[in-house]
């Protein structure tokens, strides 16, 4: 699941039609997909273009956590800023 597909994660190799397995059990999820294949799809992606230059969107893009770590803003954690700093 991370990194995210915008940042070229598993997520962005994922296509209409392709297998997706989950066993809730095990706690994971897989792409069946062949590694060939994969790896085809990676050599062949291209990062987005940056859209945003400010407000909400630049903030989200520069500032949340990928999925692994709670998709929130890395500035609500208390060790983010501290006075003095």
């Amino acid at each position: 699941m991370s990194p995210e597909s915008y940042i070229g994660g598993p997520l962005a190799l994922v296509k209409n039609g392709d297998r997706i397995s989950l066993d809730v059990a095990a706690r994971t999820i897989n792409l069946d997909v062949p590694e060939a294949e994969l790896a085809k799809r990676r050599a062949e992606w291209k990062a987005p273009e940056r859209r945003f230059e400010r407000g909400y969107g630049w903030m989200f893009t520069r500032h949340i956590k990928q999925a692994n770590e709670g998709c929130d803003f890395d500035f609500l954690e208390t060790g983010f800023w501290s006075p003095g700093r």
